[in-house]
């Protein structure tokens, strides 16, 4: 559905129970809501398209951090949610870091995959941005890094490579010229919640490692390695990635 805030139509699913625990799922770059069609939770679920992303309405770039972490704070606004697990991948783990530091009543609790407090260096995303506002993305060497060393086997890749391939110049552009200057080192390393990092094992895109040092900033945290789990994990490895998630949802009782 289309969501009209004063400034944009955001496109927004909620599905579950009305009464259930509420965990909004934010996606990352190129991508859109339908990454988490294959999540199965005992949830009221509230996943949503960032600007320039899915069926959201796309604003001429460049966009900041702060106005993609604001868009998902009015729209739990919108819908009443309160005490939630935001779910967060890639460059959607920085909205939810970002809305856990701005907003504690809205957020319970974190999970990140795929994420760190930065992605890259500046002069790495000023090439990149120059790349995307010229010609679009590369889709063989965004499909390698989401997907894994064995991306070109994968039985996913075709869908992933049309959610890419449909997402539009300028929300690219905008999102990424959003993380480009995205730091949230010092700003994360004060969240004191519940919080799981879920790291693909296979990850390309975001390391392991780095994950785990992204666990051992937030206090009361706890990472998990997905074996064989690629940085979109919830596609390529969803069985895993369920049972993760939802065994963390029913150890601190939010489902």
């Amino acid at each position: 559905m289309l969501i009209w805030l004063e400034d944009l139509r955001l496109n927004a699913e909620l599905t579950g129970p009305a009464t259930a625990p509420p965990l909004v799922l934010i996606h990352g770059l190129g991508q859109d809501l339908h990454l988490w069609d294959g999540l199965t939770l005992p949830t009221r679920t509230l996943r949503l398209d960032l600007r320039g992303h899915g069926a959201t309405d796309t604003p001429p770039p460049p966009y900041s951090l702060g106005t993609l972490i604001r868009d998902v704070e009015r729209l739990m606004t919108h819908f009443a949610l309160k005490d939630a697990v935001v779910l967060g991948a890639g460059e959607g783990g920085l909205i939810a870091q970002g809305l856990a530091a701005k907003r504690l009543d809205l957020v319970r609790a974190l999970v990140l995959t795929g994420s760190a407090t930065r992605f890259a260096n500046p002069s790495t995303w000023e090439t990149r941005l120059a790349r995307l506002k010229a010609g679009g993305p590369d889709l063989d060497a965004e499909c390698a890094q989401l997907l894994g060393p064995r991306w070109k086997a994968s039985p996913v890749l075709e869908a992933v490579r049309a959610t890419l391939g449909s997402t539009r110049r300028d929300g690219w552009h905008g999102v990424a010229s959003a993380v480009a200057t995205a730091d949230l080192y010092q700003t994360t390393a004060t969240l004191q919640l519940p919080t799981l990092v879920l790291a693909g094992a296979d990850d390309r895109k975001t390391p392991p490692d780095l994950q785990r040092e992204l666990s051992d900033l937030i206090a009361g945290s706890s990472f998990q390695l997905l074996p064989g789990g690629s940085h979109l994990s919830m596609l390529t490895q969803p069985e895993a990635f369920n049972q993760a998630l939802t065994g963390f949802l029913t150890r601190i009782a939010h489902a």
